[in-house]
């Protein structure tokens, strides 16, 4: 059973920046890739960030130039550097694996104050 463990959320200032980091138990021979997806209260959850098995990275518009996704094969870790903050970042950041199915990770809070 693939399990997903986030890291790395918290209270920031409009401008700061945080590194989340998302550690899967085990991959499959299946796998599309990894990602990221936020929520905020009342809205959909929306895709961020990924990266594919063979290293192509895709981002949101609104994080392009300001967030960097990769990826450590030796430790089965993702990452997800965030830059220059706003507000409107805020929310539930969520991890993803995807392989025949999707596997959510717990989520992590990202709160950023203006």
């Amino acid at each position: 059973q693939v399990q997903l463990v986030e890291s790395g959320g918290g209270l920031v200032q409009a401008g700061g920046s945080l590194r989340l980091a998302c550690t899967v138990s085990k991959t499959t021979v299946t796998e599309i890739g990894m990602g990221w997806h936020r929520q905020a209260p009342g809205k959909h959850r929306e895709l961020v960030a990924m990266i594919t098995s063979g290293l192509i990275t895709v981002y949101a518009d609104p994080v392009k130039g300001r967030f960097t996704i990769s990826r450590d094969n030796a430790k089965n870790t993702i990452y997800l550097q965030m830059n220059s903050l706003k507000p409107e970042d805020t929310g539930v950041y969520y991890c993803k694996y995807q392989d025949e199915f999707e596997h959510w990770g717990q989520g992590t809070q990202v709160t950023v104050s203006s």
